[in-house]
C-alpha cells in the first residue's frame, strides 16, 4: 500500500521534478560562484525550501546585505505562503506530520494539493517530500558543476526571472481581471526609475501590498 502511495506522488510530482531540477541547479551555480560550497547549498534548500527566494539570497549575501534588508525581502518575497498554510490547515487536521507539511508547501506543490480532496496522509507527505528533494537534488547537483567546472554562469540567474515571465504571461491571457499585473508592473518601474536598480525592490512590494489592499476594501464597500 505505501509502495503504490509512493508511486502515485512520484508519478504526480513528475511535472515539478523536471522545474525544480533545473532551477536548483542555476541556484547551486550562483552559490558556488559567491564562494559557497556544497553544504550551503544543501542546508539553504533544507532549511529555506524558498524557490525564488533563495535566488534573491545569493545576490544578498554576496552584496552583505543587513539582516533587516534580509527579513523584509523574504517576508515579502514569501509572504504568500503564509496563506497558502493557513488554507491548508483543516485539510491537514489531526494530521502527525502537519508542521513539516506546511513548512514544505511551495506554489507548485499547494497546486498539487489542492487537486486532492480524500487522499490520506502518507499521500500528502509524499508529494512533500519529494519535491523537497528535487530541489535539494538540483542545489547539489548545480553547486558541484560550478564548484568543479570552471564556465561562465552569467545570465543563470536569469532563469528564475523567466520561470516568473512565464507565469505572468499565462495567468494574463488566462484571466480577465488584469489590474494586479498592471499594478505590479507600474510599481516597480516607477520605483526603479526614482530609487535605482539597488533600492526599489522593497519599496516595489510594499507599494504593491498597500494598492491591492486599497482596491480590495473599495471593491467590498462598493458591493
Amino acid at each position: 500500500m505505501k509502495k503504490e502511495t509512493i508511486k502515485q506522488a512520484f508519478i504526480k510530482t513528475l511535472p515539478v521534478m523536471a522545474g525544480y531540477l533545473v532551477l536548483g541547479i542555476g541556484f547551486g551555480v550562483l552559490l558556488s560562484k559567491i564562494g559557497y560550497g556544497p553544504l550551503y547549498a544543501v542546508l539553504m534548500s533544507v532549511i529555506i525550501y524558498g524557490g525564488s527566494m533563495q535566488y534573491v539570497a545569493v545576490s544578498l549575501i554576496d552584496s552583505a546585505a543587513s539582516l533587516i534588508t534580509v527579513a523584509i525581502t523574504t517576508l515579502l518575497v514569501n509572504g504568500r505562503h503564509l496563506f497558502y498554510g493557513l488554507s491548508m490547515l483543516e485539510k491537514y487536521q489531526n494530521i502527525k506530520r502537519k508542521p513539516y507539511l506546511i513548512f514544505g508547501i511551495t506554489d507548485e506543490t499547494y497546486s498539487l494539493l489542492c487537486q486532492e480532496e480524500s487522499k490520506d496522509e502518507d499521500y500528502y507527505f509524499y508529494i512533500t517530500i519529494l519535491n523537497h528533494s528535487y530541489w535539494i537534488i538540483g542545489g547539489l547537483i548545480g553547486n558541484l558543476i560550478g564548484t568543479l567546472i570552471p564556465f561562465n554562469s552569467a545570465g543563470i540567474e536569469f532563469s528564475m526571472t523567466a520561470l516568473f515571465v512565464a507565469i505572468v504571461v499565462e495567468q494574463w491571457l488566462t484571466t480577465k481581471d488584469h489590474v494586479p499585473a498592471i499594478i505590479g508592473f507600474g510599481c516597480a518601474v516607477n520605483c526603479l526609475i526614482i530609487l535605482g536598480p539597488e533600492h526599489f525592490l522593497i519599496p516595489t512590494m510594499i507599494a504593491i501590498v498597500l494598492l491591492l489592499i486599497m482596491i480590495r476594501k473599495r471593491g467590498k464597500l462598493n458591493e
